[in-house]
């Protein structure tokens, strides 16, 4: 059986990478793991071939490695002033619900591809530059074959197929962050998210730090974000927080609050960072009339000194000048080292496309999924912060045909409903 994001061996070259940009010595045990014939370079799509008989080793070296950076507490962060924003709801959930959904939508299909790949999609088929759905109508086989859609999502995510919303954890997240805040309102812990998952996530629907939490969670380990977890800085807390930031309209502060305690269950450092500035993002976005000010005011829960602090500006300043493809071009020279999940490159992405987007939706997260990495995560994080400042126009709506499927217990949702949902605990909050 080949079990992604998993396999000891498959995540002991992740765990060289990320140790190392923690600053560890990981020479040693790079060494030893060469020595006894395994790759140092890790898979880049979750699993390689099994290896049985390097599986105790690498078990081992990822132990000699488990000794995580001291996580700052929430009261120690070094956060900007916050902003002065209106707060309250405006009505907007229903359109950011609405924009997350479609902006993921539109990446499902070419996730994993990389931004070449993608590029290639769309001529080949007469769409490029990419301005609406992808479709496999007239796409030469030759094509096809180089750059496969996502076998899990070509179904259901191209422009003759999309009959609503598919099943996404870029949705059922947010879903989960609804029922975690009517079950426990504000106050809730980090181990309330804990049982919340155990009790309604298929251990099959998480994927890299989740699964490794998930894994831990099942063996009753106290270290849940950090023990044999190498991707505890990639994007899956980000994708988690929008939620807490719609129901937060203008306190960016305490959305921030909110997805510091959820992410902390999976993600260190710049992985809870990203958490906590998709939180301020969409907390922004129920009161701010533009997207600067979304990004503006997003930015006072990041700390300063973080990658992540510096990758949000990278990305700001590389829509100031220049097209999009030479914009593309100056975050891939800065972050092409990266796994296409991390949060770093992905932050940079959402920054860029925000800033370069001009509050236009379409174009938004067209160029969030042009840029090729974790595209249906990237998209649905704009999408939602575009939509519920500049609306979703009919195109994009129109598909979802207002409905979510989820592998959430319950089945599929509504949009409107969850909208009404969100709207009801932004009133709680107010």
């Amino acid at each position: 059986m080949r079990l992604t994001w998993a396999q000891p061996e498959d995540l002991l070259p992740h765990e060289l990478v990320q140790s190392l940009a923690e600053g560890k010595d990981v020479t040693a045990v790079r060494d030893r793991w060469v020595a006894a014939g395994g790759d140092p370079t890790p898979v880049v799509s979750g699993a390689g071939p099994a290896m049985p008989s390097l599986r105790p080793l690498a078990r081992e070296l990822l132990d000699e490695l488990d000794s995580p950076v001291a996580e700052p507490s929430w009261d120690s962060l070094d956060l900007p002033a916050p902003p002065s924003l209106p707060r309250g709801s405006r009505g907007r959930e229903l359109s950011a619900w609405t924009g997350r959904a479609a902006g993921c939508l539109l990446g499902k299909p070419v996730e994993k591809i990389p931004r070449e790949g993608i590029e290639a999609i769309l001529r080949a088929t007469g769409r490029w530059p990419l301005a609406g759905w992808f479709t496999a109508v007239g796409l030469p086989a030759d094509v096809a074959a180089r750059w496969p859609w996502n076998r899990r999502s070509a179904p259901t995510s191209l422009e003759e197929n999309i009959d609503g919303m598919p099943e996404d954890d870029d949705l059922n997240y947010p879903m989960l962050a609804l029922s975690l805040l009517e079950t426990h309102g504000r106050d809730f812990t980090t181990s309330d998210v804990a049982q919340l998952w155990l009790d309604n996530l298929p251990a099959g629907r998480v994927f890299t730090a989740e699964r490794a939490a998930y894994r831990n969670l099942l063996d009753a380990r106290p270290d849940t974000a950090t023990y044999r977890n190498p991707f505890r800085e990639w994007i899956g807390a980000l994708i988690r927080a929008d939620v807490f930031g719609w129901v937060s309209p203008g306190d960016v502060r305490s959305a921030a609050r909110l997805a510091w305690t959820d992410a902390r269950l999976s993600h260190t450092r710049n992985g809870v960072y990203g958490a906590m500035w998709a939180a301020a993002l969409a907390s922004a976005a129920m009161v701010c009339d533009t997207v600067d000010e979304v990004l503006d005011a997003a930015s006072a829960v990041v700390p300063l000194s973080s990658d992540l602090a510096a990758a949000i500006r990278f990305g700001r300043s590389a829509a100031s000048e220049g097209d999009v493809r030479s914009g593309l071009d100056r975050l891939h020279a800065a972050y092409g080292h990266l796994h296409w999940v991390h949060v770093l490159n992905n932050a940079a992405v959402i920054a860029y496309a925000l800033a370069a987007g001009g509050g236009e939706f379409g174009p938004s997260v067209a160029i969030a999924v042009t840029a090729g990495w974790d595209t249906d995560s990237a998209a649905a994080t704009v999408g939602g912060v575009v939509g519920a400042v500049s609306g979703v126009d009919e195109y994009w709506s129109k598909p979802l045909d207002g409905r979510i499927a989820t592998s959430l217990p319950g089945g599929e949702r509504r949009i409107e409903d969850l909208a009404a949902r969100t709207a009801a605990l932004a009133e709680v909050g107010a």
